[in-house]
């Protein structure tokens, strides 16, 4: 169950350990299609505005306890790597206490905040209810989604990144199934598709937390033994809430764009939705890619390989060029056909401008697969604050951009201001990545 990154040809590593990331998430997201079409079909397109909508906060929420097991990820490769197996197993108990005590704390205040949550996003007057009914269900499920991130990233630092994707597997298969029923035959409407969610993240999480207590055999891990060491914690919370900073600030831009979608109306708010599905998942293998290259660089940084890490950069960018050059032209041929999977062919306003949203982004997918690179590289280095800065011009220039201009130009000028923060985060990723590869060739 445990693979060292620190041997062999990096091209085989990183592309052995990111194709099971790259399949989870893939059918994750698929889920949230499969979802979306569910909900769009048979419940309608104001149910699927506010699922969608919905989605968004929750992608900005879990983002804040994904980017904290992340981060306590980076500090379990780091010494997995060093081959420090008593500061890996202190590290374990030390994040295990710390971020569940961080998730408690989330789901709480997001259920007592719910109306000013409702608010925030500018959600259409028509919405609304829909929208308080599944926000109240699914922040249940945010201390689950701690427990499945926090093994899931154990294990993935130990090298193994395959038996987290079989537990998300089977997670999905009872969502899709659980969706059907719900909706379909209990016609719950948006209540149905959150309760749905719900039980599989529960299912998930459990599974994948036991698995990790009863087979990381090597460091005699139990639940007597949970306990916080003073100094590891100091690193572990470094580096959690950096990452978790990191994250929070990359979903909370995108949740500012999607409030300002939201003040166009219901149509565009819906095409938004379908845009964003389409979008992560014609990009999503490049997000994972990052984050398993990310655990590459955090192990071979704890066994002092810099020349490694520089070739695995080199792998790294060259499998997103041929990967997003490719998907990018498929999404702009096949825009029309991927939005009328989500909605009826009678919403021509939705379609209109959901194809507008897909063929502007996806033409430079190339651009946020680096972007993940960048995150992923200096991320696994420890440099989590040089991520915050990128993730900072990436989203500040987006948000300023569309702020300022969409009331004039329209919507847009709201696709476009992605891509030009796209580039302009890039631009600085580049520098300091030369920066990082002078010192370490000297």
């Amino acid at each position: 169950m445990i693979k060292d990154l620190t041997q062999g040809s990096p091209l085989k590593v990183i592309v052995s350990f990111s194709i099971p990331m790259i399949l989870g998430n893939f059918f994750q997201l698929f889920y949230n299609i499969a979802d979306s079409v569910i909900v769009g079909r048979f419940v309608g397109a104001n149910a699927l505005a506010a699922v969608g909508s919905s989605f968004t906060f929750m992608v900005f929420i879990t983002s804040i306890v994904t980017g904290l097991c992340m981060g306590a990820g980076i500090v379990f490769s780091n010494f997995f790597g060093a081959r420090k197996y008593e500061d890996l197993k202190s590290s374990i108990s030390t994040s295990f206490v710390f971020i569940s005590i961080c998730s408690i704390i989330i789901t709480l205040l997001s259920l007592v905040f719910i109306d000013e949550i409702i608010k925030l996003m500018n959600v259409p007057a028509e919405v609304v209810e829909q929208n308080r009914q599944y926000f109240k269900i699914i922040f249940y499920s945010i201390f689950f989604s701690f427990l499945y991130n926090w093994a899931a990233g154990l294990l993935r630092s130990l090298g193994n990144s395959k038996v987290p994707f079989y537990f998300l597997i089977l997670s999905i298969i009872l969502n899709i199934i659980l969706d059907l029923i719900f909706i379909i035959y209990f016609k719950w409407g948006v209540k149905g598709a959150a309760w749905a969610t719900d039980i599989s993240i529960v299912f998930s999480s459990v599974l994948c937390l036991i698995y990790c207590i009863r087979k990381i055999e090597f460091l005699n891990f139990k639940f007597k033994e949970i306990k916080v060491n003073k100094q590891i914690f100091y690193q572990t919370f470094n580096y959690s809430v950096l990452t978790s900073v990191q994250q929070s600030i990359m979903n909370f831009g995108i949740l500012m764009i999607q409030g300002l979608v939201n003040s166009f109306g219901a149509q565009v708010m819906a095409a938004f939705a379908i845009g964003v599905k389409i979008d992560t998942l014609a990009y999503m293998p490049m997000q994972e890619l990052g984050n398993a290259f990310s655990t590459y660089v955090a192990q071979n940084k704890g066994a002092g390989k810099d020349l490694r890490i520089i070739s695995g950069t080199k792998v790294t960018a060259a499998i997103i060029a041929a990967f997003t050059i490719i998907i990018s032209i498929v999404v702009w041929i096949f825009s029309k056909n991927f939005i009328g999977l989500f909605i009826s062919s009678n919403e021509m306003q939705v379609i209109a401008t959901g194809v507008s949203y897909l063929r502007i982004e996806g033409s430079f997918y190339i651009l946020i697969g680096f972007l993940f690179m960048f995150y992923g590289l200096f991320r696994g280095l420890g440099n989590v604050k040089i991520s915050i800065a990128l993730t900072i011009i990436s989203l500040g220039t987006r948000v300023t951009l569309a702020y300022v201009l969409a009331p004039i130009m329209g919507t847009t000028i709201i696709w476009a201001s992605i891509v030009i923060g796209w580039v302009l985060a890039d631009i600085m990723g580049l520098v300091l990545y030369k920066r990082y590869k002078k010192y370490a060739i000297r």
